[in-house]
């Protein structure tokens, strides 16, 4: 691997470095934002700002309106995006949008993205991904689904009725559309599209979740017999678990990205303030207990960009790297998640209050180690493919 960037990778590393600093970091405490995550207005300005810049949605295809960026060129975009809790907004590469974007250009037929996924790149509108459901449903084990998905015949033509609850859906709250996950008859899964604005499709409730960066919250989404035509069906039938493999292992890495962005952060800012607060006749730095601390992030960080091109270098060979992106995921989530938890220890009374962006960064980064997947279930996904591995 070549680790070097290239004139144009250095462009727009430095170009969205300084969109960050100028145009987002300002509107880090804006008032129109809550623990459920940016309000619309906020998230609209944020856009606006990106589409300005010519940075808006970089990921999509070029024939879309994106950058076309490969996944190394998503990793030096995503960590600077990934600087501001706001900065995946503005771009318009947050869970679940920059998932759903991937996976709709691969899979979705020509109407289907006129439809949905050009307003999604554009930015006009927002989307949810509804696979998980609260207990017996499908959580880490998707074939445990429960929502079904049942065919009809009619005067109007095919259609299916889907039936079932979802629940912590990133975005649900506002989103112009969702792709549900739902069980067919023969216990297969399929992934439909469908408009959110309909009376059979019910948001109960909105959860109160640790973090506060994605706009909508996480929502506790029910289909009352909601009617899709077959037409709206997102690929083929009974393809959905393999659809969901195609969306989740980009998307892992992709979350990689952007915690490394918050981790250097609240890295750098303890760092500086170690450098000026002083303790016992001597800045903090030079005490050992802080400084193998700072030591310690550095490795860390370090370590986690390593994971993270590495998959990305995999991926653009045109390999499904689904073991290294398990591998990246549980490195990387737990590796920046030290780096955070250290910085708010060297931080001190600043580190547990909102006096910096460290706390706001600390709430936010617990959830990475159990999104797409707790450690525990990737540990175990890369334990069964090193028993299947033979001898070199």
């Amino acid at each position: 691997m070549d680790f070097s960037l290239s004139p144009l990778q250095q462009d727009l590393q430095e170009r969205t470095r300084r969109f960050i600093a100028e145009e987002v970091i300002p509107l880090e405490k804006d008032p129109r934002q809550d623990h459920h995550g940016p309000h619309e207005a906020l998230r609209d300005e944020l856009v606006a700002r990106a589409r300005r810049a010519g940075l808006l949605t970089p990921h999509a295809s070029k024939e879309h309106g994106g950058l076309g960026l490969s996944h190394v060129d998503k990793a030096i975009v995503f960590e600077e995006a990934g600087y501001s809790p706001l900065g995946p907004v503005a771009l318009n590469i947050h869970a679940p949008d920059e998932g759903n974007v991937h996976l709709m250009e691969v899979v979705a037929t020509p109407a289907q993205k006129t439809r949905w996924l050009q307003p999604l790149i554009d930015g006009h509108v927002r989307s949810c991904f509804c696979m998980t459901e609260p207990p017996p449903g499908a959580g880490s084990d998707p074939s445990m689904m429960q929502t079904l998905a049942v065919l009809n015949r009619d005067e109007e033509g095919d259609h299916y009725v889907i039936t079932g609850t979802k629940w912590f859906i990133t975005g649900a709250t506002g989103a112009g559309f969702a792709i549900i996950m739902a069980r067919m008859e023969d216990g297969s899964a399929t992934m439909f599209l469908a408009d959110m604005a309909q009376k059979e499709i019910v948001i109960e409730r909105q959860i109160d979740a640790l973090d506060s960066c994605f706009t909508g919250g996480h929502g506790v989404v029910r289909f009352d017999g909601l009617r899709v035509p077959a037409t709206d069906v997102l690929g083929e039938l009974g393809q959905g678990f393999r659809y969901a493999q195609i969306r989740l292992a980009p998307a892992r890495l992709t979350h990689c990205m952007r915690w490394l962005g918050q981790a250097r952060r609240a890295h750098e800012v303890a760092s500086e303030y170690a450098k000026t607060r002083q303790a016992f006749g001597q800045p903090l730095v030079e005490h050992e207990g802080v400084g193998f601390m700072l030591a310690d992030n550095e490795m860390d960080l370090h370590s986690a960009r390593l994971a993270i091109w590495h998959c990305a270098w995999v991926l653009d060979q045109g390999h499904k790297g689904r073991h290294e992106s398990s591998v990246a995921k549980v490195l990387c989530s737990e590796a920046e998640w030290r780096v955070v938890d250290r910085s708010v220890q060297i931080l001190g009374a600043s580190g547990v209050s909102d006096e910096t962006i460290v706390a706001r960064i600390f709430r936010d980064m617990r959830a990475f180690r159990v999104y797409d997947g707790p450690s525990e279930v990737h540990r175990w996904s890369m334990a069964k493919t090193i028993a299947r591995r033979g001898l070199r």
